[in-house]
C-alpha cells in the first residue's frame, strides 16, 4: 500500500511537470498582422446625386383658333419632327385663303389697268397732248395698284400659312405623352395649356449636384500639385450595384453657386438609345476628378477612434514597440481608407489584434504585404 502512494504521487508530479511546459509565459509577445505603408498612383472619384433631364422638351400648342377635329398620333409613342399630332377644322381657313387668292387677281387686273394707262399718259404727255399734272395723277394710281397688290399677296402668304398651321406638327422628335384635349376641343392661338408634350431622351441629361467646399477643396489641392487634373473628366452612372453601360462627358459646370443648397450643378449627356433612364429619376454618378500621385491606402479595419474622435492607427517601430498615431482620412477607395496625412512610406500599421493591444506594447509583427524575393536558380556551368 505504501509502495502504490509513492508511485501515484510520482505520477502526479510528472504530469504537474509536463503541464507547466505547456503553458504560454506571461511576458511573451501578442502576435499581429502588419502592412508596410506604400505610395500608389491612385485615380480619385466622387459619387454625386442628381437627377435626369429630357435633352429636348417642347410643348405642343396650336398657332390658330379652332375645333380639334381629330388626334392623330399614338400617346406614348415615337414621333418625328414636322409630324401632325392634331388637326384643327380647316373648313375656315380654306375659305379665307379662297378670298385671298381673289383679292390678288383683282389686284393684279387693277394693276394692269393701271400700266397700261400710265404709258398711254406718257405718249400723250411727250407730244404735248396732256399735262403734266394728268401724268402725275396717272402715276400715283399706278403706285396704289402696285402696293394694293403686294398687301393682297402678304394676305394671301398668311392664309395659307393658317391653313397649314390647322395642323398641328410635332416641333422636335421623341417620345410624346398623353394627349391634354380630347376631339371637339376649342383651342386658341398662343393658349396656356398645352396640348401635349415631347421629350428627347436620346441623348439624356444629368444634373448633379456638387457642394461648393468639395469643388474648393479640389481645386486647393489641384493648385498645390497634390492631385493631376484630368483633361477630359468622364462620368459613371450608378444603378444600385451595377454601373451603367455607358459613360458621359461633362457638358458644363454651372458659373453660380446655389445659395439655397451651396451646392454648383454639373450638366452631364449620357446616350439612352434604348431609353433605359427616364427624365425625373433620382442617380448617383461617379466622377473621375484626377489622380493621386503618392496616394497612401490602408484597410478600413486598420483605422479606429480615439476618445476625441480622431482617426488612429496603430504603428509598430524597428524594436517592436507598439505606438498610436492621428491620422487624417479621405475618401474610401474599395476596402481602404485614403491617407491624407499622418502617415509616411514604410511605417508598419498593425491590422489584427487590435483590440489587445495598447500604444507601448511590445509584439511580435507578422508583415503581410512584405514584397517577394524571387529566387533565382543558379545555372549550371559547361563543366558541370
Amino acid at each position: 500500500m505504501y509502495k502504490a502512494g509513492i508511485i501515484f504521487l510520482a505520477i502526479l508530479s510528472l504530469v504537474g511537470c509536463d503541464s507547466d511546459k505547456a503553458q504560454t509565459p506571461k511576458n511573451s509577445p501578442i502576435q499581429v498582422d502588419t502592412i508596410r505603408v506604400t505610395q500608389v498612383e491612385q485615380a480619385l472619384s466622387v459619387d454625386l446625386p442628381g437627377r435626369t433631364k429630357a435633352f429636348r422638351e417642347a410643348e405642343v400648342r396650336p398657332q390658330v383658333n379652332g375645333i380639334i377635329t381629330k388626334r392623330i398620333f399614338t400617346e406614348g409613342s415615337f414621333v418625328k419632327q414636322g409630324e401632325s399630332l392634331y388637326q384643327v377644322d380647316p373648313a375656315p381657313y380654306q375659305a379665307k385663303l379662297v378670298s385671298a387668292k381673289a383679292e390678288v387677281e383683282a389686284n393684279k387686273a387693277n394693276l394692269y389697268a393701271a400700266e397700261t394707262r400710265l404709258k398711254r399718259t406718257q405718249r400723250l404727255v411727250s407730244r404735248g397732248a396732256l399735262s403734266q399734272q394728268e401724268l402725275d395723277d396717272t402715276l400715283a394710281t399706278y403706285k396704289v395698284s402696285r402696293a394694293a397688290l403686294q398687301v393682297s399677296e402678304a394676305a394671301l402668304n398668311q392664309a395659307e400659312i393658317n391653313l397649314e398651321y390647322t395642323k398641328v406638327k410635332a416641333p422636335i422628335s421623341g417620345l410624346i405623352g398623353r394627349s391634354l384635349v380630347t376631339e371637339g376641343t376649342l383651342v386658341t392661338s398662343g393658349q396656356e395649356q398645352m396640348l401635349a408634350r415631347i421629350q428627347q431622351l436620346d441623348p439624356i441629361n444629368i444634373d448633379l449636384s456638387r457642394s461648393s467646399a468639395e469643388i474648393f477643396k479640389i481645386k486647393n489641392a489641384y493648385r498645390k500639385g497634390e492631385f493631376r487634373e484630368e483633361s477630359e473628366p468622364t462620368i459613371t452612372l450608378l444603378m444600385g450595384t451595377q454601373q451603367y453601360p455607358a459613360r458621359a462627358k461633362i457638358k458644363f459646370t454651372e458659373v453660380n453657386v446655389n445659395s439655397a443648397t451651396d451646392s454648383v450643378t454639373i450638366r452631364a449627356e449620357f446616350p439612352n438609345k434604348k431609353a433605359i433612364l427616364l427624365p425625373g429619376m433620382y442617380v448617383r454618378a461617379r466622377l473621375n476628378i484626377g489622380t493621386d500621385p503618392n496616394a497612401i491606402l490602408i484597410p478600413q479595419k486598420a483605422v479606429t477612434r480615439n476618445s476625441k474622435g480622431q482617426a488612429i492607427v496603430m504603428l509598430v517601430d524597428p524594436e517592436g514597440t507598439v505606438k498610436q498615431k492621428v491620422i487624417e482620412t479621405a475618401e474610401v477607395i474599395g476596402d481602404k481608407w485614403r491617407i491624407t496625412s499622418g502617415l509616411e512610406e514604410g511605417d508598419r500599421v498593425v491590422i489584427s489584434n487590435l483590440q489587445r493591444i495598447h500604444s507601448g506594447d511590445h509584439v511580435e509583427a507578422i508583415e503581410q504585404n512584405r514584397p517577394k524575393i524571387k529566387e533565382v536558380t543558379p545555372r549550371r556551368g559547361a563543366s558541370d
